[in-house]
């Protein structure tokens, strides 16, 4: 008998008959001799609505406030799919996730897990219950509720399954799997049967939309196998596991692309220490998250740098810019929300030559301009214009010999 804890995102708890979908495979699940503990998302669109509702209510939106509202979507969630397991004949119990005993620091909207206590959890499962979970929730040190960020549904499981020593967590959603790339976006990718934590980790930062990043890292430090499917069809996905030594690894396993950031460049900066430090340190002081960085050459004492933010943060990080600039003797701070990024992710880089030549090669023959570059062991990125970004992936998916035959 093995211990499975299952996540289940919006799309696959949606509507009534979905969920009812849901508890019959837990059920089947149990059926075959495994023990459950189930993870839900808010409905469909729920916690979209409720954000759209709150704006309507209150452009303040108190971020505590914030999160006892959007906890609501996975309450409804949890509730239901135990409902739905009682007409299975499983017996069930549904858990907040301050019941779980998931605790978490006092940063509200995006609060991070401290501590698992999953000790009512235990219990249930040694009465012969399947826990249903709400996600994306838990209980601060100074006793409110929280919730996880966007994705956090995916932390909550994987922090369970790491706390219970759990054989596997399946990540259900409505894709069959991980690809080679967004199959929206390039009709010739395929479904991966395996990839490596470190892979899908650089995948997941630069616009993977199958797991949340942070869910992988977590995975990744406590050693918990992840398996994604699909929860429409229920057949097997793609195993994000450690990386096995022994194998040949390929070269590219799979092209990323995102558009949700924006460019930032803070022009004739001085060049000289200190001034780089100031500038990042004053962002990072309200919580903006910079991504791609890159620093010009100095000329007459002078140097341009630019770098990456969320679209979301981009208001925010520009005012802060515009503070900083008369403090550390900038001349200006220009911005450009029309780019994106395009990268490519392979473990097989590590020990490949010419992977760097051929993605470069790759655009440059199809008059695709590189703006800024960005690398890692085994994930090389570049900012382009935002419309070139489909037709990057498209090239380098075939130069790259991942197109499906």
């Amino acid at each position: 008998m093995g211990l499975v804890v299952q996540k289940y995102g919006g799309t696959s708890v949606g509507d009534a008959e979905r969920i009812r979908a849901v508890a019959s495979h837990v059920a089947k699940t149990r059926a075959a001799g495994n023990e459950v503990v189930v993870v839900v998302s808010a409905m469909g669109k729920f916690t979209d609505d409720l954000i759209k509702l709150a704006d309507q209510v209150s452009p303040t939106r108190p971020p505590r406030e914030l999160d006892m509202l959007l906890t609501a979507g996975e309450r409804i969630s949890m509730a239901l799919v135990s409902m739905a397991l009682a007409d299975q004949g499983v017996q069930s119990a549904s858990f907040t996730g301050s019941q779980a005993g998931i605790i978490t620091d006092t940063d509200h909207t995006r609060a991070k897990i401290l501590e698992m206590r999953p000790e009512r959890i235990r219990e249930a499962i040694d009465a012969g219950m399947v826990p249903v979970v709400a996600g994306f929730q838990g209980v601060s040190t100074d006793h409110d509720i929280t919730t996880l960020g966007r994705g956090g549904s995916d932390v909550t499981a994987v922090a369970l399954a790491a706390a219970l020593g759990a054989d596997v967590c399946e990540i259900y959603t409505d894709v069959t799997g991980v690809y080679t790339a967004d199959p929206r976006v390039v009709p010739k990718a395929h479904q991966l049967d395996k990839i490596s934590f470190d892979e899908m980790m650089e995948m997941a930062a630069t616009g993977g939309r199958v797991l949340m990043l942070r869910s992988v890292e977590f995975a990744r430090r406590h050693g918990v196998p992840l398996h994604v499917r699909s929860s429409f069809t229920w057949e097997p996905g793609t195993w994000i596991v450690e990386e096995d030594p022994t194998m040949e690894e390929a070269v590219v396993t799979a092209i990323t692309d995102d558009t949700s950031e924006a460019k930032i460049t803070v022009g004739g900066v001085p060049d000289k220490p200190g001034i780089a430090a100031k500038l990042f340190r004053a962002l990072a002081n309200e919580g903006i998250n910079v991504d791609m960085i890159v620093q010009n050459t100095g000329a007459n004492g002078l140097t341009d740098i630019s770098f990456t933010v969320a679209l979301t943060d981009l208001e925010s990080a520009t005012d802060v810019c515009e503070k900083v600039k008369n403090v550390i003797g900038a001349a200006s701070v220009a911005t450009d929300n029309n780019i994106g990024r395009v990268s490519i992710v392979g473990a097989g880089m590590k020990s490949s030559a010419g992977v760097t030549a051929l993605m470069f090669e790759t655009l440059s023959n199809n008059g695709i301009n590189i703006e800024m570059i960005s690398t890692s062991s085994i994930r090389i990125s570049c900012v382009l214009r935002a419309d070139k970004v489909g037709d990057a992936v498209r090239f380098l998916h075939t130069a790259f010999g991942l197109d499906a035959n």
